[in-house]
């Protein structure tokens, strides 16, 4: 079972490797304790000083940042987000892009600078193993502030709630926990945001571009050179010294 490096970037090459391997993945232990100790760092500052405004986790987002969260609602505005942000629209994404998705948010959240639980990293990539596609939609995505929408629905199965596509049905995401003994999570603090503040999506989709790009610029340099041979060009005008 293949690792996820949480100390080296995952390159295009290793990306379409891993996607076309259909392996399973882990997360290394040395990514789980990066995780941990990230986790653990942001919540001894919530205790030490609970009132300290800290944007997204201590206050609102966006034009309510002035506005003061008390410890015992934190972890519901985290929910409250990941739920908001969940209203995509247009075609679902494919599946296949969905996966792409997955793997690349596991690999983000492994660097161990997001403040997660390493619980919502394993369970984004139990989804990934076990071929269970959360259902996210192509539009809502806005850019700059990042995927929050399709990232917004990419989560939501953690909840217990959207639907996800498993072996070629659309379910509830809590069935299918339920048939593998998955237990909602408990967001913390900052995961919420930490989830939606991704480029994944968009990542997903510029990834495979690429992929295909490559694949054609390939297969035109061969096509290229049997054209000039059954046409009876030169080689010459192609020689290295002229380019």
């Amino acid at each position: 079972m293949p690792l996820l490096s949480p100390t080296q970037p995952l390159t295009l090459p290793e990306l379409a490797a891993a996607l076309a391997s259909r392996d399973t993945f882990r997360l290394p232990a040395e990514a789980a304790s990066r995780m941990q100790a990230c986790y653990d760092y942001l919540h001894q500052r919530l205790t030490a000083a609970p009132d300290q405004p800290i944007y997204g986790i201590s206050t609102g987002f966006g034009p309510l940042h002035n506005v003061s969260i008390p410890a015992e609602a934190r972890a519901q505005l985290q929910v409250n987000l990941l739920m908001s942000h969940a209203c995509g629209t247009g075609p679902e994404v494919p599946s296949e892009l969905v996966r792409r998705m997955l793997l690349l948010k596991v690999q983000s959240l492994s660097y161990g600078h997001s403040g997660v639980q390493v619980a919502t990293a394993k369970r984004l990539l139990d989804y990934y193993n076990r071929d269970v596609w959360p259902v996210v939609y192509e539009q809502g995505s806005l850019g700059a502030g990042g995927d929050l929408a399709p990232l917004a629905h990419l989560c939501l199965p953690l909840l217990g709630l959207g639907e996800v596509n498993y072996q070629g049905y659309r379910l509830a995401a809590s069935d299918v926990n339920s048939l593998f003994g998955w237990e909602p999570l408990e967001l913390k603090a900052k995961e919420g945001l930490a989830l939606l503040n991704g480029t994944q999506f968009m990542l997903a989709y510029a990834t495979e571009a690429l992929e295909r790009t490559q694949r054609l610029l390939d297969a035109a340099d061969v096509i290229g050179a049997l054209s000039t041979v059954a046409f009876g060009g030169h080689g010459q005008p192609f020689a290295a010294p002229l380019h």
